[in-house]
């Protein structure tokens, strides 16, 4: 498991997150007392799974796993601190209720949370492309 910081613009409004990049060993470690798989998103830079998992202790980490197009094994395992996963929770549920007041005539979406969300793993994914796992 290697760690790595990844510094967001300031317009971003996102604190500066320490993330961990994990190899196969480090997954199957982290997830061998099971996993529970709490939402996706699809981006232009690829698909993303958010989930929690256990571990033998219990001990519970926070993850997203990134795949690219038609590939079926993932690309990235990322595990974030549970304030950061946080972040990415809301602005996901945030982006369902901004996406209910939108109207739906116009023909350019909006930036919106989910919109911010996938701008923030573009940053992610791109730091991570430099760490060995």
């Amino acid at each position: 498991m290697n760690s790595f910081i990844v510094s967001f613009h300031q317009e971003d409004n996102v604190d500066s997150m320490t993330i961990q990049k994990l190899n196969e060993e480090d997954f199957e470690k982290a997830t061998v007392g099971g996993t529970r798989h709490l939402f996706e998103l699809d981006t232009n830079i690829g698909f993303f799974v958010f989930f929690d998992a256990a571990d033998e202790d219990g001990e519970i980490s926070y993850m997203v796993l990134q795949y690219e197009e038609d590939n079926e094994d993932p690309i990235a395992c990322y595990s974030f601190e549970l304030k950061d996963f946080y972040e990415f929770m809301a602005l996901y549920l945030n982006d369902m209720e901004f996406a209910e007041e939108a109207d739906t005539d116009e023909e350019e979406e909006e930036y919106g949370p989910i919109h911010h969300l996938a701008h923030l793993m573009h940053h992610i994914a791109e730091a991570g492309k430099a760490i060995k796992e």
